[in-house]
């Protein structure tokens, strides 16, 4: 068994037609099934079922393409390994974030990140908190900015206190409270509520707020985005909660400071052993941080 054998049964198995694989993995068909074919005889089982219409994995075939893709992983990592042994800096960075992170100026980040590594190829996908450090634990993402409220630990990773933040409630000016200087959660009780799914990170950051002071409260809108919160906020229909270092975004909107109101904790996390790529990144988010360090500003 050779790294091309392996290739070879992912591609296939991802694209479930054997002259896709080829023309993917840049060979004949011929050569592809060929070589499948001598793997199957070494193992003595076949790993796919082929019919005239479609190829799926056999119960073999799917225990080999899990283990197969830690082996291509580990092999991808060894080459990225020595490439940076010499001072060459490659590979990939899956970066995980949050909608609603303030401080930090992502895409300049982003950008010198690829000027000083450009052999890098960055995927950069936004979810939930509590979905990322899933990813993180499983190996699926190698970075992730995290939101979560001051009493959730971040367990199993190696995650670093970025800043801490009130949230504020974000009110369109025509609102009934917009001239107030300040707000209650009992007065944020009475009104129609957007806020992120039940269950999720954020939400915990709102609904523990609430809970504490005995507050019962009704969530009419549900979104999984900022910029919907913020939408909904500017049609006048809803009144939501923004983090404080991000309010002055929201133009022709009003903030409005929340009497013990709740607050949330940025993270960034990452696996206990990241790989060259991801270190480098580590160290230019605490290049780009440096400033706000040096002012006394972060936590």
């Amino acid at each position: 068994m050779n790294l091309r054998q392996i290739d070879y049964v992912l591609a296939v198995a991802e694209e479930e037609n054997f002259t896709r694989a080829a023309e993917r993995c840049h060979t004949v068909q011929s050569a592809l099934s060929h070589q499948i074919a001598r793997l199957e005889q070494e193992f003595g089982t076949r790993l796919f079922e082929r019919t005239s219409r479609q190829v799926t994995l056999t119960p073999a075939g799917h225990t080999f393409v899990n283990h197969a893709r830690q082996v291509r992983e580990a092999a991808q990592r060894l080459e990225d390994e020595m490439a940076a042994a010499t001072g060459e800096i490659r590979g990939s960075l899956r970066i995980g974030c949050i909608s609603t992170l303030s401080r930090l100026d992502l895409p300049g980040l982003l950008a010198e990140y690829h000027r000083r590594y450009p052999q890098v190829d960055v995927q950069l996908a936004m979810r939930m908190s509590d979905v990322m450090m899933e990813e993180l634990r499983l190996q699926q993402i190698d970075v992730a900015f995290l939101g979560v409220w001051p009493g959730e630990p971040v367990l199993g990773l190696d995650a670093r206190l970025l800043w801490e933040e009130p949230l504020l409630a974000l009110l369109h000016p025509g609102h009934p409270l917009a001239s107030c200087q300040e707000l209650t959660l009992q007065q944020l009780a009475q009104c129609t509520l957007v806020d992120w799914p039940a269950g999720t990170g954020p939400r915990q950051q709102t609904d523990i707020a609430f809970a504490a002071q005995g507050i019962r409260r009704r969530v009419a809108f549900e979104v999984n985005h900022a910029d919907m919160l913020v939408s909904l906020v500017g049609s006048g229909c809803a009144v939501g909660m923004v983090p404080a270092l991000g309010a002055g975004q929201h133009a022709g909107l009003t903030t409005l400071p929340v009497v013990n109101g709740p607050r949330r904790r940025v993270y960034l996390a990452c696996h206990d052993s990241p790989t060259p790529a991801a270190a480098a990144f580590l160290a230019l988010v605490e290049h780009f941080l440096q400033p706000v360090h040096d002012e006394g500003q972060a936590c």
